[in-house]
C-alpha cells in the first residue's frame, strides 16, 4: 500500500516565510519547535532504523503533540483567512501525512534529499520528457538496486501482464534484489 507522507521542511517553510514578514510570535514558535524535531532527526542519522523508530517514539512523538496543540490552539486565535492561519492550517490539515515518518524508520522528516537529487533534473525539467522514470530511477538507486537489473525486471514484469492492482509489488523498496535477479536471471 503506498501512503503520502508529507514533509515537514515545507510546513515550516509557510511559518518562517510569515514570521519573517510579520515578526509574529505566532509564526516564530511554529518554526522553533519543528526546529526542535530536526535536532532529533540529525541525532538519529545512519542509525538502524529500529532505533530510529524507538527514538522518534520516545522524543518526537511527545513534541509533535504538544505542537498540534499549539497549532489548533493559535488557529482558533487567527481568522483562516490571514496568512498566519493559512500556514498553521497547512501543517494541520497535512496532519496526519506529516507525522508518518514517526511509524516507519526508513522515512524521513521531509523530502530534501530526494528534491536535492532531482534538482539537476528540476533545473531542466523542460528537456525531461519522462521525469517520473528519472524519479524511479533515483529511488532504485537509493534502495540500492542495480539499475538496469531494476528496470529489466520491471519492463518485464509489466510486458507479462503484470497486475495495475499490484504495481506497488514493483516499487523499488518491494521489489528485493534476490527477487529481482529471479525475474532477470
Amino acid at each position: 500500500m503506498v501512503q503520502h507522507v508529507a514533509c515537514w521542511a515545507h510546513a515550516r517553510r509557510y511559518l518562517f516565510d510569515e514570521f519573517e514578514r510579520t515578526k509574529s510570535p505566532i509564526t516564530e514558535e511554529g518554526p522553533r519547535q519543528i526546529q526542535a524535531l530536526y535536532a532529533i532527526e540529525a541525532e538519529l542519522h545512519g542509525l538502524p532504523l529500529e532505533h530510529r523508530h524507538a527514538e522518534r517514539q520516545a522524543h518526537s512523538k511527545p513534541m509533535l503533540v504538544a505542537l498540534r496543540d499549539w497549532m489548533e490552539a493559535q488557529r482558533r486565535r487567527l481568522s483562516s483567512k490571514s496568512d498566519p492561519g493559512k500556514a498553521l492550517q497547512y501543517a494541520l490539515g497535512r496532519w496526519d501525512a506529516l507525522t508518518r515518518y514517526l511509524d516507519d524508520g526508513r522515512l524521513s522528516i521531509d523530502n530534501n534529499l530526494a528534491e536535492r537529487l532531482l534538482r539537476g533534473i528540476a533545473v531542466t525539467r523542460k528537456n525531461f520528457l519522462f521525469l517520473g522514470i528519472y524519479t524511479i530511477a533515483e529511488t532504485a538507486k537509493l534502495n540500492s538496486h542495480d539499475l538496469e537489473a531494476y528496470i529489466t525486471t520491471v519492463l518485464g514484469r509489466l510486458a507479462k501482464s503484470h497486475l495495475a492492482s499490484r504495481i506497488h509489488d514493483l516499487l523499488p523498496w518491494n521489489l528485493s534484489p534476490e527477487a529481482q535477479a529471479v525475474a532477470v536471471g
